[in-house]
């Protein structure tokens, strides 16, 4: 789990996971970076649905959205209508919950040491990488410069 480089394909996993949750309509985003506090997982996203039917409705577009990312899914907790699920993705865990169960748990308090990430960061595309020009003389300096010596 811990690793001595940056965790940045668990990143990536949290990156695809909010901006899956942020499509279908989430409400509430929160992501924990709790490595330094656990040792089963990196991050913790938290999220409100709206109702069960909208629990259940991000928790399949978070199992198609993994699967199509080849992410193993280690297991999911959904007990019907009890307003709180979790898809545990190893170096990702995410839980959803109806409003007044994710205010019953309080998990945010739970895990109060750890260092929150801007979910608007998460969310935004990043910027393409631009291939840094090699700073070149221009091919009339270069002439010039031949000629004299």
């Amino acid at each position: 789990m811990k690793s001595s480089r940056p965790h940045s394909p668990s990143l990536l996993l949290v990156r695809l996971v909010c901006r899956a949750l942020d499509a279908k309509k989430a409400e509430d985003l929160r992501v924990l970076d709790v490595s330094a506090q656990s040792s089963i997982t990196n991050f913790l996203v938290l999220a409100n649905g709206t109702s069960d039917p909208h629990l259940r409705a991000l928790r399949i577009e978070l199992e198609k959205v993994l699967d199509a990312a080849k992410v193993h899914i280690v297991g999911i907790d959904t007990e019907p209508s009890s307003g709180w699920m979790v898809v545990d993705a190893f170096d990702v865990m995410i839980h959803i919950f109806t409003p007044s169960m994710r205010t019953h748990y309080q998990l945010e308090n739970l895990w109060k040491d750890a260092p929150e990430l801007s979910t608007a960061g998460l969310l935004t595309e990043p910027k393409p990488r631009t291939a840094a020009r090699k700073k070149t003389t221009p091919r009339t300096t270069r002439q010039k410069s031949r000629k004299k010596s």
